[in-house]
């Protein structure tokens, strides 16, 4: 069975303002299977983004889990994520979840792993699947050597790491919180 491969996902922080976006496009193998998924999601009532890399499916449940964690915790995304990342690390089901998270507040960016990890960056900028790395070194870069706001930072790196990244296009979707 050839491996579903899908995502570049890339969150930034600057100048006070928080962006994340993805690319769209979802691969089988070495086939283009869809150019135009949506892989952010805004949550609790708008005040939370949550964007997704791995396998769909994987990363709805998880998703659902999330939003279901922010309601029990009052809103509060480390502590919804700290609780869905012991729940994804030490139940047998989940652990089987082929998926990252980024998810991120007006005060909060973490990074989720079905390995438990909760990672909060000291750049205030994450990136994960496939193109990842791409997006990450250009919007470092893009943070420290211009004045580019978040949004548009995150549009650059992407479109960078759909030049580079074979299972990365540019067809993006950048959403900020406001």
């Amino acid at each position: 069975m050839p491996r579903l491969r899908a995502t570049t996902i890339l969150a930034v922080r600057h100048q006070g303002r928080i962006a994340i976006g993805g690319d769209g496009q979802v691969t089988l193998g070495n086939i283009v299977m869809k150019a135009d998924a949506h892989k952010i999601r805004r949550l609790a009532e708008g005040k939370v983004l949550a964007g997704f890399a791995g396998s769909a499916a994987d990363a709805f449940a998880l998703l659902e889990r999330f939003e279901s964690k922010l309601r029990d915790f009052g809103g509060s995304v480390p502590r919804a994520a700290t609780e869905l990342a012991k729940d994804w690390r030490t139940d047998r089901a989940l652990r089987r979840l082929e998926a990252m998270l980024i998810v991120a507040d007006r005060q909060h960016l973490l990074l989720l792993s079905g390995t438990g990890d909760v990672i909060q960056p000291t750049d205030d900028i994450l990136a994960i699947g496939s193109g990842g790395p791409y997006a990450l070194a250009a919007a470092r870069a893009l943070k420290q050597h211009s004045q580019l706001s978040a949004p548009d930072i995150v549009r650059a790196g992407l479109e960078i790491a759909g030049d580079l990244c074979i299972y990365t296009n540019r067809n993006i979707d950048v959403q900020e919180l406001a």
